[in-house]
């Protein structure tokens, strides 16, 4: 009787222990389920973190695309304005007039540019312009020396010291620049540029003035 009973415990216990293993299973079987949870979490983290680091990357290159225009249009308008200071450009045609009629030259230029453009279409022997510049006490012996001087000198003396500067005599569509140094202006005094070919200077001539 003892070992029959002894035989009934054992397989109680078997059967227990059975039991107890089977709840064990959904536990393995829930372990898929959660990895892919945390898979899908750390998915989701990542693409999260990869849209953060990419939106401030976007937004630089507009920043400096827009700040680049600004700098270089900058950096372009330095050179026109202080090229401008110490120059000028006097324009002419077959109708014999000069323009401007007016020109300012700043005591800072060390040296002066003048550029003539001839706009006309004739010939220098028929309608040649030059730019002649000399104190307006000196302009009429400077033209009468120029006029015996001829178009071969450019109707400007030879070695006249009186002449600050000029230009050569100009066919239509032709141009001509000379510089000079500021150092031969002297404040309150009288300039003037005029063309010295013949029966030109009535129409064709301007003042110049040195200024601070």
């Amino acid at each position: 009787m003892k070992i029959y009973l002894g035989l009934i415990a054992a397989a109680a216990l078997t059967l227990t222990a059975c039991g107890d293993n089977k709840p064990a299973q959904p536990a393995e079987s829930a372990s898929p389920a959660a990895t892919a949870a945390a898979s899908e979490t750390a998915a989701a983290s990542m693409a999260a973190a990869s849209e953060a680091a990419s939106a401030p990357a976007a937004s630089a290159p507009t920043a400096a695309s827009g700040a680049a225009p600004a700098a270089a249009s900058t950096a372009a308008a330095a050179p026109a304005a202080a090229g401008g200071e110490c120059e000028a450009v006097i324009v002419s045609d077959d109708a014999m007039k000069f323009d401007p009629k007016e020109i300012q030259v700043k005591s800072s230029c060390k040296q002066y540019k003048i550029t003539l453009k001839h706009e006309g279409k004739m010939p220098k022997s028929a309608m040649g312009h030059n730019v002649v510049l000399s104190k307006a006490a000196d302009k009429d012996g400077v033209l009468a020396d120029g006029q015996t001087a001829g178009e071969a000198n450019n109707y400007v003396k030879a070695g006249d010291e009186r002449v600050i500067a000029h230009t050569k005599l100009l066919n239509g569509g032709e141009q001509d620049s000379v510089t000079f140094d500021v150092s031969k202006l002297a404040k309150g005094e009288a300039y003037e540029y005029y063309c010295s070919f013949p029966g030109h200077y009535a129409t064709m001539n301007g003042k110049l003035t040195l200024v601070d």
